[in-house]
């Protein structure tokens, strides 16, 4: 974003646009890109059902919503959905991980009780690797990464 900050106010454009243009980019990475690999598949969509509800409780809203001059209105119009845009992809980012809470469960079992492993198992097992490297003792090495078989990826 600091790149799109700069190249606008180098070419004399008004450079919160880069801010604003910020929200649409992030939603898309984080629906098209960082939730289908959280839940190891680009072949299932993410349900996008929820955007009719954004007319009615913004009318809900506005109705009561009264600014004292056209500045602040105007800013508000165009904050509001960029800030609102910007927190929905960080919750996407984090639920396609299945991170409702930090407890490094594998996330998918099948009727057995065996492991699915998924992209998200993956990035488990790697975040674990990187949390050993950083320790000073490195002899504490978690027991599932000194397993003898790598896990499989389904697909």
């Amino acid at each position: 974003m600091g790149r799109e900050w700069e190249l606008s106010f180098r070419l004399g454009m008004r450079p919160w646009i880069a801010v604003a243009y910020s929200a649409p980019v992030a939603a898309a990475t984080a629906v098209f890109l960082i939730y289908p690999i959280g839940q190891g598949s680009f072949s299932d969509g993410m349900p996008l059902g929820i955007s009719a509800a954004h007319g009615y409780f913004g009318r809900l809203i506005f109705q009561y919503a009264s600014f004292n001059n056209s500045r602040s209105l105007h800013f508000f119009l165009a904050a509001w959905p960029v800030v609102g845009i910007w927190f929905t992809a960080l919750g996407i980012s984090t639920m396609a991980f299945n991170l409702n809470g930090f407890n490094f469960n594998q996330s998918v079992v099948d009727s057995q009780g065996r492991v699915i492993n998924t992209w998200a198992d993956i990035i488990n097992r790697a975040n674990l690797g990187m949390e050993v490297m950083h320790e000073r003792n490195a002899h504490n090495f978690p027991l599932d990464l000194a397993a003898i078989e790598a896990p499989s990826t389904n697909g």
